[in-house]
């Protein structure tokens, strides 16, 4: 511990980090960082779902440590290693700190299963993740880490003495001084300002409102996200939660404020926070790039770009620890955060080719290629999906290349394949096993019990890499996709609906078959889904959904000014599908979402009052004010009354039918 003592010191004048990673026995790991926790003169973080230390936190709670810092931390991956909490972590430490990693015995570890992997590659059972540990492990040779392995005596190696570092003194550094200064004489638009963390985006900003006359409005994905901010801002911090905001804009209640702060923009859906920025004449961004929440490269490309008279500035000088601190380089290392695919121009005919997932042992220079062109395309891309790129099962990838550059890229994820008495299971609402985001929706939302047994393959990810848009090699890469599927029933997309991402489907084949009745809090916009079917199974599927979807369409408020392909609607009369998904609903567990279009034509019909399904669906009211109204205890109660109504109302339309189908019902659900 002298050694390790000595060198900590020297980093703490060096303005640096350095990650230590210690490999063995669960409890050896856990002994040799408990002893260096206790001899530290403050309390050390420990992020772990097992630990009694005095300062803990769980992996999935750290993002509420945001904004804060801490002095040497240590995070157990063990038993699963959750790599996006590990970053984020990183990113908490102040100059000086030591982050240790706990991890398995590193000639056992990519054998050993990672109940993180539960979380993102649709699995009930933890499995290995082999190709994220070889090369979290090919990264461990580089400069600046520790590795002490049990069984091994802990070498600290001599590091070549640096310049000493001086911390920020709180007054503006040189970049901010000069963004200052360009904010200060900034006619009406949008700025943003990308850095990496620790660069004092959050600080520029404060000043910034310290510095400005009348009021201004903060707002940010979370508030205390917005406490350094708030420090430099002063009394002058005004902070309005992103919804609460948009709310106040529709109902034309503009705050009286001539500037808008948003920080961690990227973190807000890009619908919202275009209603944001219209209602101000000028907006400062400010975003993370080559974080874990997401990349500031493909921010400026997918939603900075609309607007006509964008600033972009950037800040590149470390301010909380120094310039080349081995901890930050890395974690960017490793998670392949540093990004210049968009800095060269692929010139030539571009060849389409699989890469296997494998290709990370074999050859890792080309999926990671592959990663940072999807991850340029779409600025959530997080470690996460990394980690679903590299270990997760039933994965497959097309790219189309130039030479050894990738300039499209496609990602599929297999679905569907379910057994019929599963299927029947997600149809009757008892079952949502993990995945099959597409073909489970179609199960328990579309018109068929059996729709899950298909297989398709979904587009998860696509990707054309900017300087070789709209030549139709997107295009190219479904068509080659789809004549290279032979046991694939179908093609499927589910997406954030927008009127040019819909062109862009529709000229590649698809043909709707779900439309979303509400807004993703993850992109602002109603989810669509789309198919391209491929066998005469899959055709089947595809037209019994959009008849259906075409009857719904008059109830799908968000959709009536759309202008969709589907087939002239049927009339309103109750068909057999419609007494199957009533009855669905009535006698089985199926949402009222999925039964929505079926009730609104049995309302037509029925002469009953139906007090709780009318009040809902013709009237527009809310649960609470129909509980209120029906003395009901809640939404539960609520909606086994409206079940109770549908099946009063099958019964009074046709008692014979409505015995049979919830027999038949009962049936599909012990199928």
């Amino acid at each position: 511990m002298e050694a390790l003592t000595e060198l900590t010191r020297q980093m703490a004048r060096e303005g640096i980090r350095r990650l230590l990673v210690l490999a063995g026995d669960p409890d050896w790991s856990a002994a040799q960082a408990q002893a260096f926790s206790r001899a530290q003169p403050e309390p050390v973080l420990w992020v772990s779902d097992d630990t009694d230390a005095p300062l803990q936190c769980s992996p999935r709670a750290l993002t509420t440590l945001l904004g804060r810092e801490f002095t040497h931390a240590v995070f157990d991956a063990r038993s699963g290693f959750d790599v996006a909490a590990f970053a984020a972590l990183s990113g908490t430490l102040s100059a000086g700190s030591w982050l240790i990693l706990l991890t398995p015995a590193l000639d056992k570890w990519a054998l050993t299963p990672d109940a993180d992997t539960c979380r993102w590659s649709d699995t009930a059972v933890p499995l290995p993740a082999p190709r994220l540990v070889t090369h979290f492990c090919r990264m461990l040779a580089r400069s600046g880490v520790l590795v002490w392995q049990q069984h091994q005596p802990l070498t600290v190696p001599h590091f070549a003495s640096r310049e000493p570092w001086h911390p920020a003194t709180g007054a503006p550094e040189r970049e901010q001084a000069a963004i200052l200064a360009t904010l200060e004489e900034m006619s009406p638009g949008v700025m943003v300002v990308t850095a990496p963390r620790g660069r004092g985006k959050s600080a520029l900003a404060g000043m910034h409102i310290a510095r400005l006359p009348g009021n201004v409005i903060v707002t940010a994905p979370t508030r205390a996200a917005t406490d350094v901010m708030a420090h430099y801002a002063g009394e002058r911090f005004c902070f309005i939660a992103p919804d609460a905001l948009a709310v106040l804009l529709s109902e034309g209640r503009t705050p009286d404020a001539r500037w808008l702060i948003v920080d961690e923009a990227a973190a807000i859906p890009g619908p919202l926070l275009q209603t944001l920025v219209a209602g101000f004449s000028h907006t400062l961004l400010t975003t993370t790039v080559q974080g874990y929440e997401g990349t500031g490269q493909g921010f400026l490309l997918k939603f900075c770009a609309g607007f006509p008279h964008l600033r972009h500035q950037t800040l590149s000088t470390p301010l909380r620890w120094a310039s080349g601190c081995p901890l930050e380089n890395f974690i960017s290392d490793v998670l392949l955060f540093e990004d210049d695919t968009l800095h060269a121009l692929p010139k030539g005919e571009a060849e389409i080719l699989p890469l296997a997932q494998d290709s990370w042992l074999t050859s890792p220079e080309r999926p990671a290629a592959l990663y940072r062109l999807l991850a340029s395309a779409h600025y959530r891309t997080s470690p996460l999906d990394l980690r679903r790129m590299m270990d997760a099962p039933g994965q497959s990838f097309w790219q189309a290349v130039v030479g050894e550059q990738p300039v499209a890229a496609l990602w599929l994820v297999e679905e569907g394949g379910l057994s019929p008495a599963l299927s029947c299971a997600v149809w009757a609402g008892l079952r949502r096993p993990r995945g099959n985001l597409v073909a489970q929706s179609l199960a328990a939302h579309g018109a068929s019990p059996l729709a899950a047994t298909l297989s398709g393959k979904r587009i998860s990810r696509i990707a054309v890499h900017p300087y070789r848009q709209r030549q139709g090699i997107g295009e190219q890469l479904i068509e080659h996709v789809k004549s290279r599927s032979p046991d694939c029933d179908y093609l499927s997309v589910s997406f954030g609906y927008t009127r040019e991402l819909w062109r862009f489907w529709q000229r590649c084949g698809f043909r709707l078959v779900r439309l979303g009745s509400y807004r993703e809090a993850s992109s602002g916009c109603y989810t669509a889904m789309a198919v391209i079917p491929l066998t005469d199974a899959g055709r089947a599927l595809v037209e019994r959904e959009q008849q259906r979807l075409a009857r719904d369409l008059p109830g799908l408020a968000p959709w009536r000014d759309e202008n969709l392909p589907l087939p002239v609607a049927e009339q309103t009369t109750l068909n057999d599908d419609d007494w199957l998904e009533l009855g669905g609903f009535a006698f089985a567990h199926r949402p009222l979402s999925a039964a929505r279009g079926a009730l609104t034509r049995l309302l037509a019909h029925d002469p009953l009052p139906l007090a709780g399904v009318r009040a809902q669906l013709e009237e527009g009211r809310d649960e609470a004010e129909i509980c209120s109204r029906l003395r009901l205890a809640g939404r539960k109660a609520l909606l086994a009354t409206q079940r109770q109504e549908t099946a009063m109302a099958l019964r009074t339309l046709d008692e014979t039918r409505c015995l049979q189908l919830e027999e038949r019902i009962a049936k599909l659900q012990l199928f």
